[in-house]
């Protein structure tokens, strides 16, 4: 059985920029002859939309919820693929999938993001997942992100803050996916909003490459436009490429 390529992001917290770097990792792999996808399973805070045709999550006749992050995923892959493929359940609600799955009364089936993780996985070479929040969101009960990133077999790359409090939350990410068993590519310092050049942000990626015991894999900067082409040049600039080939 051939194992499937790619990685699954996570994040320390919400809002750190996980949708960016799926982005970017999926520019990167392209950068070095990877034909590689972006797939968001589950995500929510999606907006309802009435109109014609399939899209995803159909929440009733000519009305449909369509998933931003998913949409913007398989625009910079350049994906034909539809978007009820890269994001195969949605919710409305911007809440846990728990959560949101017990307000809209709607069951989260595992079994469908599987088969639409291993349909994908067979048509490109590699596949970006991007998770939601941090590794303990709840998916249902007694099943949360790390159990999905299980399940998908792809090694983690963890988002994290350039800022203060980042140390902490990125050592007990880390280190609990570690004790769990997951295989963690590395660490990347993302900034979503413009810099503080404060002093945290000055000494934390030091720090963080004396303590934590997976790669630093780079420090992407804030930017101004998520353009295609401003994600590719970025990407090239500021990610270990040979980190990131070893696991693809």
């Amino acid at each position: 059985m051939i194992m499937p390529k790619g990685f699954f992001i996570t994040g320390t917290d919400t809002g750190v920029g996980k949708t960016v770097i799926t982005a970017a990792l999926i520019k990167a792999a392209g950068a070095v002859g990877i034909r590689a996808c972006g797939m968001k399973p589950i995500e929510t805070g999606c907006k309802r939309t009435r109109g014609r045709g399939k899209a995803a999550g159909r929440a009733g006749k000519n009305e449909s919820l369509i998933p931003s992050d998913g949409m913007f995923l398989k625009k910079i892959a350049g994906m034909a693929d539809s978007i009820e493929l890269i994001t195969p359940v949605c919710f409305e609600n911007p809440l846990s999938p728990l959560a949101a799955s017990k307000i809209e009364k709607k069951r989260i089936d595992s079994a469908k993001i599987k088969k639409s993780f291993a349909r994908l996985a067979r048509n490109y070479d590699a596949v970006i997942v991007e998770g939601i929040g941090g590794l303990l969101v709840p998916i249902r009960r007694g099943y949360f992100i790390l159990d999905l990133a299980r399940d998908l077999g792809l090694p983690l790359i963890i988002v994290s803050r350039p800022g203060l409090g980042t140390l902490n939350h990125s050592m007990l990410t880390v280190n609990y996916a570690l004790k769990e068993g997951l295989t963690v590519a590395g660490i990347i310092i993302n900034y979503s909003h413009i810099p503080e050049r404060d002093l945290a942000e000055k000494t934390n990626p030091e720090v963080l490459k004396q303590v934590i015991p997976v790669p630093l894999i780079g420090i992407f900067p804030y930017l101004r436009d998520l353009e295609s082409a401003t994600i590719e040049k970025a990407a090239a600039k500021n990610l270990d490429m040979d980190i990131i080939k070893k696991h693809l």
